[in-house]
């Protein structure tokens, strides 16, 4: 089973996983966490340059794209298909569908372009379900007590087309992306969660 987080920064996504991957350990179950980009040691250098390149190196939205997809496809195959042929529950900070929307619907790239270098990347590996989690990107902005990174940095309207991107993804696969309203309580969204991830499993 593979799972995957994914929603405006700010959101609760960490918070979730945790507690996601909390609950399917006490159900006995084996549990492989990561995060795209990273996890491993390419994904990691990756995530170094896409989040944290310094201002006078520039990143166009195509290269951030494909520097994604190769972090991407190295966790693929050195993670997440290895973890599932061992039985385990697989679950991931993003995947492909961030790319979709970050480069695409917001960055300005064709959203059939990126799904398909995805396809190139993931080979065919794609999520069970994807938890969305949803809200207003203002309020989200608002939780994130840290320094941005370049991704968190790019302002009010960006943020808002990424939302907007989220959600239409989600209409296009409503059967495998769960829009979660994350304005709600912990809790309220862990038993969500939790009540998706348990008809699956």
């Amino acid at each position: 089973m593979f799972f995957t987080f994914d929603g405006v920064d700010g959101v609760g996504k960490t918070t979730q996983i945790r507690l996601l991957c909390e609950w399917l350990r006490g159900r006995g179950l084996t549990v492989c966490e990561c995060r795209d980009p990273g996890s491993t040691p390419l994904g990691e250098c990756v995530r170094d340059i896409v989040l944290h390149a310094p201002d006078d190196t520039p990143i166009s939205a195509r290269s951030e794209m494909l520097l994604y997809m190769a972090a991407r496809a190295q966790l693929v195959e050195e993670v997440i298909r290895p973890a599932l042929a061992r039985g385990e529950v697989v679950v991931s900070d993003r995947y492909l569908l961030a790319n979709v929307v970050y480069q695409g619907h917001a960055g300005g790239l064709d959203p059939e372009l990126v799904k398909s270098v995805g396809e190139a990347a993931v080979h065919g590996l794609h999520p069970d379900a994807t938890f969305l989690l949803d809200m207003d990107p203002a309020e989200a902005d608002s939780r994130m007590q840290r320094d941005r990174d370049r991704m968190e940095s790019r302002g009010d309207d960006y943020r808002r087309r990424v939302r907007e991107g989220f959600l239409a993804e989600a209409r296009l696969v409503p059967e495998r992306v769960h829009v979660v309203d994350a304005a709600r309580t912990i809790e309220q969204v862990s038993g969500e969660i939790r009540g998706i991830a348990e008809k699956l499993i």
